[in-house]
């Protein structure tokens, strides 16, 4: 098992290595750069920004009384330390050739491979540089918006195994019955409805809407949060995530429960279940004392990777419609600016958090089934 975890570990760094040179060049490749997006706002082309803004942006250099003179075009001098402050170029100074006693700097562009080797260097060392549209590091950044992303995933993540463990097992027993055809039906209709509609449809009978008002429209705490006791926190905390937390749970129980039940109903045909019946073993110890641990073993395995995806993959929709600032919005917003310190840089992290959990789900597999030797593999 050790050969194998070495094998993994070191394919870790030339995998996110073309994660990050696939996208950097493709990012590159996409019209519209962060100086096109400063150029167009402060010429008065559309203010891309505005919603950065609204969160508490560095003005732009030269914003005051930028009006009039985006009007007239904006001084090539200007646009030169732009390319210059976000790395796109450089400056070069030496003496001139008229006067060797006196110097000048001119613009030089950095080549793309270039910048991609210089942030690679930087990223390395967990250097990942500040927003070019705010004030602040992208790990701050990143910070400011986890405690969204961390009570919408774990949450969620928590419920579909509550729930969907305990139903498949008894939907397992049940096969065939009549509680098993209509809890099949009501799951699959679940997965049907898409997780933004739903929350629409949660907003306007509960949440104001037309009927009643019984959960915030916006928000993940209230206005008095600060002046409030630790219960009572913990209540307006619950208060405000539960709309979100089922609008993107609504689709999570299908794959879980029938993944469950199909698992058990393959372990309960095998031979010594029927041998464990035969001891005269009650149905219960059947159930949970040999059929369970061999049934779960694809759904705890696995449970590394789905809380990933559900802890990271933030749902712009969702946290659109709750007015909640998370790891989504702040995705979109990057890359609808350009933003690329914030792109890249939840890039890394995010797919070496990927990487090192996949690692993860294979030794959940060992542990959970001492049998399985993915070192044999090899």
């Amino acid at each position: 098992m050790a050969g194998y975890l070495l094998r993994r570990l070191a394919l870790v760094i030339p995998t996110l290595f073309g994660i990050m040179l696939i996208n950097f060049f493709l990012t590159q490749l996409v019209p519209g750069g962060p100086i096109d997006q400063i150029t167009a706002r402060l010429e008065g082309q559309g203010d891309v920004f505005r919603n950065i803004a609204g969160g508490g942006d560095a003005p732009a250099a030269g914003a005051e009384g930028s009006g009039y003179q985006g009007a007239r075009g904006l001084p090539p001098e200007f646009l030169d330390k732009l390319e210059v402050q976000f790395g796109f170029a450089r400056m070069v100074c030496g003496p001139t050739a008229e006067d060797p006693s006196a110097s000048s700097c001119v613009k030089e562009a950095i080549p793309m491979w270039e910048r991609f080797f210089i942030m690679m260097g930087r990223y390395a060392s967990f250097d990942f540089g500040e927003s070019y549209f705010r004030s602040i590091s992208v790990v701050d950044l990143v910070l400011e918006k986890m405690p969204v992303s961390i009570s919408l995933g774990l949450w969620s993540t928590l419920i579909a195994y509550l729930v969907s463990i305990p139903l498949g097992i008894r939907k397992s027993v049940k096969d065939g019955t009549a509680f098993d055809t209509w809890t099949s039906g009501i799951i699959i209709m679940a997965y049907a409805i898409p997780g933004f509609l739903f929350a629409i449809l949660l907003i306007v009978v509960f949440a104001g809407g037309s009927y009643y008002q019984w959960f915030p429209l916006r928000g993940l705490t209230s206005d008095n949060w600060e002046s409030l006791s630790v219960f009572g926190k913990i209540k307006d905390y619950l208060w405000h995530i539960t709309l979100p937390v089922l609008s993107s749970l609504i689709a999570s129980f299908a794959t879980l429960t029938l993944l469950t039940k199909n698992s058990f109903l393959d372990e309960m045909r095998k031979q010594y279940v029927m041998t464990a019946r035969a001891k005269g073993l009650t149905e219960s110890r059947v159930l949970y004392g040999h059929v369970f641990r061999n049934a779960m073993l694809i759904v705890i395995a696995g449970f590394p990777g789905l809380f990933l995806s559900v802890f990271f993959g933030a749902s712009l929709i969702i946290e659109t419609i709750f007015s909640l600032d998370g790891l989504g919005r702040m995705g979109f917003e990057a890359a609808v600016a350009r933003d690329y310190p914030v792109i890249f840089g939840t890039l890394f992290v995010f797919g070496l958090i990927g990487l090192v959990v996949g690692i993860l789900s294979d030794l959940m597999y060992v542990w959970v089934d001492p049998r399985i030797d993915f070192e044999s593999r090899g």
